[in-house]
């Protein structure tokens, strides 16, 4: 990991499921004045049917290709300017879409919290994430992803902290112009 990050337009919130991507990635995008961009709310409009939908009518290798095509569109889309981009809990472990994320110099953020943790705010968002289902499958998904994390350029720990502190040590930590 680097201990001095460039001077940033654009930078990705990385990290498992409940890590706080969306939420502290909108309040970065408030402070910083920039567009927030959920590329897995990009991708159901894209795909007009949500990530569930995609998972079970389409299988997850046809989900990946339309997160990897949404993801080049939108860094093509925002180029030079200010924005704050929370990808799924899968993207940055693809490595097409790390490659994207180099070759747009984009600074990633992992956002990490222990996994009971993380289970514990899945649980409580109610939302319907295909490989949340089974909590054995959900730890065994979090452990292969962990090291994938680990290639951000920053790591903030998430762990008992609300999203105003969270967004504010990774504000604190990038240069941001």
């Amino acid at each position: 990991m680097s201990e001095s990050l460039p001077v940033a337009r654009t930078v990705c919130l990385v990290g498992f499921m409940g890590a706080g991507k969306s939420s502290v990635g909108r309040v970065l995008a408030e402070r910083f004045g920039c567009r927030f961009v959920d590329l897995d709310d990009r991708i159901e409009a894209r795909e007009e049917r949500t990530i569930a939908e995609i998972f079970r009518q389409l299988g997850e290798a046809e989900f990946r290709r339309a997160e990897h095509a949404a993801l080049r569109d939108l860094l093509t889309e925002i180029g030079s300017s200010c924005a704050v981009i929370a990808l799924g809990g899968g993207a940055f472990v693809q490595a097409d879409n790390v490659a994207l994320l180099q070759e747009a110099c984009i600074p990633s953020v992992f956002l990490d919290a222990p996994f009971d943790e993380l289970l514990r705010r899945c649980r409580e968002q109610q939302l319907d994430r295909p490989l949340r289902r089974d909590p054995d499958q959900f730890r065994k998904l979090h452990e292969a992803r962990w090291a994938g994390y680990m290639a951000a350029a920053l790591r903030v720990e998430t762990s008992g902290k609300d999203v105003e502190t969270v967004a504010a040590e990774v504000a604190d930590s990038l240069k941001f112009r």
